[in-house]
Formats: C-alpha cells, structure tokens, sequence
C-alpha cells in the first residue's frame, strides 16, 4: 500500500496507477536496497527511461510553443528546463523529500536534500508513469510543474551558459570583466577537483568547483549569478 505522502501526490498529479508497485519503485535509491528486500532493484533504470522520456517531451513542447526560435536557441532553452537544479525544485514543491526510499545513513548525510537524488527520483518517477499510463500522462505533469518556468527561463537569461551571461551581467551592473582565480586543485591526476572563484572589480564573488578548470569556472560563474540577481 502507498504511503499517505505517496497518496498525496497522486492526488495533487490527478494520477490513478494501475501498477502502484511500479511507481513506488521510482522512489527506491540505490542505498535503500541494503536495508529492505522489498524491491530488488533501485530507481536507476526507471531514471534513464524518464530522462528520455522528459527530453522528447520538453523538445516537442519548446518546438511547438517557440516556433520561432531557432535550434540553438531550443537546446539551450531545453537544457536549462531540464537541469539538475529545476529538476530538484519540480520534486521538492511535490515532497519528494518525503517519498525517496534510502538508506538511514544516506538520509543522515543530506541525501534528502541532495539535488541529484531528488532530479533522478524525478526522472524515475517521469519514466514510471510513461509505462504505467502512457505518455500524456507524463506531458500533463510536466506542463503543469515544468513548462510553467519556461517564460522566466527566457525572460531572465537562464539559458545562457553561466559564463556568457555572468559577463553580460558584470559589464552592464559593473563595467568590468569577472576574472577567474584558481583556489585549489586536488586528486590524482585522473581524478582532479578544481576550485575557482569569481572577481569582478578585484571583489570577490563565489566560488565553484568541477573535475576541470573550465567546469570550476562555469560552476563559479553560476553561483555568483545567484548571488548577484538575488542581490538586485
């Protein structure tokens, strides 16, 4: 049986599945795997379905609602709708804080919190539906909790990679270039992680981190985007 939480949801997305267990299973991290026998398998394969799932329905929105636009301009949209971090807010205004099965240890490190569980359960749970009531189950959701951010995506830059727009921002707000200052590298040569932070004006912003330079860098950059805008 479905927890009251699950049952809420279900409610709210105005969903009645005919495999409850399915969806339920969208729920299971991994860890949650080495303290119950109920499932067998986590969330991962339900994820990579829903990813697919969430890309052709979100492309086939953008298409159809920006005709207009041209390819590039669709993919970056698409891109910034689809991240990690909006993912994460679409689950969290849902409560899936609530709903993913982990394990105790996970939970107690912050895995309810963690923007990437949240975004994959997300996704799981998008893939679960597809299978269990079809595709326009899936895009009534995603219209309602996503597509809805898609104006603010556009009208404030979002999907623009953080770097261009961080100049954008720095130039106008600033007269100035932000510069990129490394902070730390550590790790095996295979494995680095890099910390660089923003200074515009020799103040400094944010800092970011990433597997290369150039990923510090972008991480950086959208950090003090957020604390720039959120400043304004």
């Amino acid at each position: 049986m479905p927890n009251q939480s699950l049952t809420q949801l279900l409610t709210t997305l105005n969903l009645t599945p005919k495999n409850m267990h399915l969806v339920q299973n969208a729920l299971v991290h991994r860890s949650y795997l080495n303290e119950s026998s109920e499932y067998k398998e986590s969330n991962e394969r339900l994820e990579y379905l829903g990813d697919a799932v969430l890309e052709l329905i979100t492309s086939d929105y953008l298409y159809k609602t920006y005709p207009d636009y041209q390819e590039g301009m669709l993919t970056n949209i698409r891109a910034a709708l689809v991240r990690t971090e909006s993912l994460a807010d679409v689950a969290i205004s849902l409560d899936f804080p609530k709903l993913i099965m982990m394990s105790r240890g996970e939970a107690a490190t912050g895995g309810t919190t963690n923007k990437s569980i949240l975004a994959d359960a997300f996704e799981a749970f998008l893939g679960a539906v597809y299978l269990d009531l079809g595709l326009g189950s899936v895009e009534q959701i995603l219209r309602t909790h996503l597509f809805v951010r898609a104006e603010k995506v556009i009208e404030d830059g979002l999907y623009k990679d953080s770097k261009s727009f961080l100049q954008e921002v720095a130039q106008a707000r600033f007269k100035a270039t932000p510069e990129y200052n490394l902070i730390s590298e550590a790790g095996p040569d295979h494995d680095k992680e890099f910390v660089m932070q923003v200074f515009i004006n020799n103040n400094p912003y944010s800092q970011g981190s990433g597997k290369s330079k150039q990923a510090a860098q972008e991480s950086a950059a959208k950090n003090t985007l957020e604390q720039i805008l959120h400043s304004w």
